[in-house]
């Protein structure tokens, strides 16, 4: 358990596992518990690094908005602590926007990225179901148990078991964000757009999406993937917003072989540079492969 300091704010992280570092940001007033069921799969085969954002978690809770630049600050705040020059970076949701800027603002510290079940912003997104909209915009004027309930039919797949269900509410429910937690980085969302500087991402990129998403629309994922070059698309099926829970198995495999074959790229590239007599360069810029649709 640690904390660092940027802007006016101290950040929670913490680390688990070893070898290659993966840092996870995580969406919307959710703190980075809701990684449960994702890191210790990942936690076995890389050192993970997972930060509460401003306004959520263990960390501060400043006046707000909270821009998503600044959010993708606090993330480069947690590597420099970590001492970490440059890791995988995975995103979902909010996180996933928070992502895309980081690699943006700080290529060089990304060796690849997921993007998962998020958007890029602005007038070519997909917008939300309208009532997943209208819950979002009056979350104000109710509990937060109440709000969590509401939102069910909007981030879960008609499919999942109602048990993993409560399991998610368990792990949120000591860290429901304050309202203006919660105001602050919808602000910052309402307000960030990359769709137009997509072109400029350069690290190995895969995009990952439930095909049921009803307050992500899955449109989003196909705009992301057609922006970012050599992207790759994986569309999980019976999988909603929270897709970690819809389906693990599929997405931790799906996850897992996209970051395998990116460590692989990183070692070929370094041999065949070793076999021409050339200085060992920096091969995080490559970009593998091609769309794809996962199967469960």
């Amino acid at each position: 358990m640690a904390f660092v300091e940027n802007q006016a704010a101290r950040i929670y992280w913490d680390e688990r596992g070893q070898d290659e570092p993966i840092l996870f940001i995580m969406g919307l007033g959710y703190p980075s518990a809701m990684w449960h069921r994702t890191r210790p799969a990942l936690a076995a085969r890389y050192r993970t690094i997972a930060l509460d954002n401003r306004g959520a978690g263990r960390s501060d809770t400043p006046p707000g908005p909270y821009s998503i630049r600044l959010m993708a600050s606090d993330a480069a705040a947690v590597l420099d602590a970590a001492g970490i020059e440059s890791a995988h970076v995975f995103g979902v949701s909010m996180g996933g926007m928070i992502a895309q800027e980081f690699a943006l603002q700080y290529p060089q510290r990304v060796l690849s990225l997921i993007l998962g079940c998020t958007a890029a912003g602005g007038p070519t997104a997909v917008r939300a179901d309208a009532e997943a909209t209208r819950l979002l915009m009056r979350r104000d004027k109710m509990s937060s148990e109440d709000a969590a309930e509401a939102a069910v039919p909007f981030i879960y797949d008609q499919s999942t078991p109602r048990e993993w269900i409560e399991e998610d509410l368990a792990i949120r429910r000591p860290w429901f964000p304050s309202p203006e937690g919660y105001a602050a980085q919808l602000q910052g969302i309402l307000a960030w757009e990359a769709y137009s500087r997509l072109a400029q991402i350069v690290a190995p990129t895969m995009v990952i999406h439930g095909e049921s998403d009803r307050l992500v629309p899955p449109g989003n994922a196909n705009l992301i993937a057609e922006r970012i070059p050599g992207a790759k698309l994986v569309m999980i099926p019976r999988a909603s917003h929270l897709f970690l829970t819809d389906q693990p198995e599929a997405a931790h495999r799906a996850i897992l072989d996209f970051l395998a074959a990116q460590s692989a790229a990183t070692t070929a590239g370094k041999d065949r540079e070793r076999a021409e007599g050339q200085p060992l360069g920096d091969s995080s810029s490559q970009n593998f492969g091609e769309e794809e649709k996962a199967s469960c």
